[in-house]
């Protein structure tokens, strides 16, 4: 009896795993709508800098790199403290961006909600290719 338990169990896990992939990954959709709170600071399609930099090409970027932009005295010497933007760095700047970077000048205070970061994620990855 407990033989059958394991396989079906096991069974559930792998056919399981792949919706638990898909739902890790972020749904760019709704990563746009999400956007819109930071759209008004950055700009995701283009290079050129608004009142925050530009997040086109943000993955594998150094902190505080992108041509062009005034940063704070924080962000560029977490860039110089090795900070490189991807899944992780940046899950953990959205959560609260000045515990992340101290002395940053972004006033946004961040997004508590891991499920709509993942999804932001996602559609700030459709241009960092």
């Amino acid at each position: 009896m407990g033989y059958r338990v394991v396989l079906l169990i096991g069974a559930s896990v792998i056919a399981l795993s792949p919706f638990h992939a898909r739902a890790e990954e972020g749904d760019a959709t709704a990563g746009a709508t999400i956007f819109k709170k930071c759209a008004i600071c950055h700009i995701v399609d283009t290079d050129k800098n608004k009142v925050g930099p530009s997040l086109n090409g943000l993955f594998g970027r150094k902190a505080g790199t992108h041509p062009d932009f005034a940063y704070s005295a924080g962000m560029k010497a977490a860039g110089d403290g090795g900070l490189i933007w991807d899944e992780t760095t940046l899950r953990d700047y959205l959560h609260n961006p000045k515990v992340k970077v101290k002395g940053t000048k972004m006033a946004f205070v961040g997004l508590k909600d891991d499920h709509d970061i993942t999804d932001l994620m996602a559609y700030l990855k459709q241009y960092s290719k």
